[in-house]
């Protein structure tokens, strides 16, 4: 197996305020979209031979921009389901739950539809994103394996995929438009790279607009 490439989408409006986004369907703003082109340096000399990436529009079209072909759509990357916080800030959350933790509280209760995850929850899902991940790597030999999808739900991942509880999450912090590898050393599971990025300075001079 090669490296497991993690990339988070770029950023939406939600995520330029903070605001908890889940369900919520939005566009890459025009930062957004840089951020997404931005990628195609960070990630051309990598082997990638498969890409999975969330069912969200933001996920997908940073996939598309980024130049990955043939992405596979697969729910299980879906960010974790916040319910009764989607689109609430953590500020917000705090006037009400001053010591409240993602990572070891989980979230309120929200409708029917989107009745929110326990860290729990997301970490089975991370579980079965790898399981799928170990099956096609067993047919593609050395070939990297990218994954487009969201932060809490990668750095979820990246925990279980290092052996640790789904809370482990919160040691790693992940950018929008940013770029994380885990790969192994002597066979034990590592980090090989985290969080990279083309920096703003450079991703305003280098990348404008498309005519």
């Amino acid at each position: 197996m090669g490296e497991l490439i993690l990339i988070r989408h770029g950023e939406t409006e939600w995520s330029r305020n903070g605001r908890h986004t889940s369900h919520t369907d939005l566009p890459l703003t025009e930062r957004g979209e840089r951020q997404a082109r931005a990628l195609v340096p960070l990630i051309a000399d990598l082997k990638i031979g498969l890409t999975l990436v969330s069912p969200a529009l933001r996920a997908r079209r940073t996939a598309e921009l980024a130049g990955l072909s043939s992405p596979r759509i697969t729910p299980d990357l879906r960010e974790w389901d916040y319910g009764g916080y989607e689109g609430v800030t953590t500020v917000e959350i705090y006037r009400t739950r001053p010591t409240w933790n993602l990572w070891t509280d989980g979230v309120a209760p929200g409708p029917e539809s989107h009745p929110g995850e326990t860290p729990a929850d997301v970490g089975e899902r991370a579980d079965r994103v790898l399981s799928e991940v170990r099956a096609a790597a067993e047919q593609m030999g050395d070939a990297d394996i990218a994954l487009v999808a969201h932060s809490h739900f990668l750095r979820v991942l990246t925990a279980r995929y290092l052996g640790l509880t789904p809370a482990g999450g919160t040691m790693f912090q992940l950018a929008t438009g940013a770029v994380s590898r885990l790969g192994t050393e002597h066979g034990k599971p590592v980090v090989t790279a985290l969080n990279l990025a083309l920096p703003e300075r450079l991703l305003r001079a280098a990348l404008p607009d498309p005519a």
